[in-house]
């Protein structure tokens, strides 16, 4: 039975990146430092190879992609746009932080939707179809590797929503550039929804070098 691959990459930094801001739809595109860690990832460590590209529309992505795979055509998928964080939107923990909307929110694991924003339900819900559809593509078309350019917040639901090993949410955040490779087959997917998290993007490095430092988004004191 054929063993399909996906590689989840997050985005290159962006200013909103390194104020430690929420950003979600803002479409910012790659800060010079973001530019020049991807093509220093790049050189150093291995990206895989891979028959398509998928992103999300955003500038960054994009970006992203073209950097990592400037040889294959990237498709837009609005499917795997990040979290759309409503008020919260440009904002940083120091604006934040004596927010009673922004309390609840932390709470409730970021599950609950913020004000005028998308609630992790909402998301879990299109990502779910749109690595459904893009799976599908995938069996149709016989590509057994695509890398899928896209945001933080989609990675870290889509794992702990569908990967195997069962992790914290938290554990699934990742650093800009970086990711994790899936393996999808046929029967594991109609059968129970699921895949195999294989190894952390790009090879080479460990997973403790792949994860983000989630305390900047944590209120000051408070475990993420």
């Amino acid at each position: 039975m054929l063993t399909y691959k996906i590689h989840l990459i997050r985005h290159g930094l962006t200013t909103g990146n390194v104020g430690g801001k929420y950003i979600g739809r803002t479409d910012l595109p790659l800060c010079e430092e973001g530019i020049e860690e991807l093509k220093k990832l790049k050189n150093k460590y291995e990206y895989p190879s891979a028959q398509m590209v998928v992103s999300s529309p955003l500038k960054r992505c994009l970006q992203t992609a073209d950097i990592l795979y400037p040889d294959l055509y990237t498709e837009k998928w609005e499917d795997f746009v990040e979290l759309d964080f409503g008020a919260f939107e440009g904002k940083g923990i120091e604006e934040l932080q004596h927010d009673e909307h922004f309390s609840k929110w932390l709470e409730s694991g970021m599950q609950n939707p913020p004000p005028g924003g998308e609630s992790g339900l909402d998301l879990t819900k299109r990502i779910s179809v749109g690595i459904s559809r893009l799976f599908k593509k995938m069996m149709d078309e016989q590509l057994g590797s695509v890398a899928l350019i896209t945001h933080g917040g989609v990675i870290m639901n889509l794992l702990y929503g569908m990967g195997l090993p069962k992790c914290e949410i938290s554990q699934w955040a990742v650093d800009n550039g970086k990711g994790y490779t899936i393996l999808m087959t046929p029967q594991f997917w109609m059968r129970d929804r699921a895949f195999e998290v294989y190894a952390p993007l790009p090879y080479g490095l460990s997973q403790d070098e792949v994860q983000m430092d989630t305390l900047r988004f944590t209120k000051p004191g408070e475990k993420a």
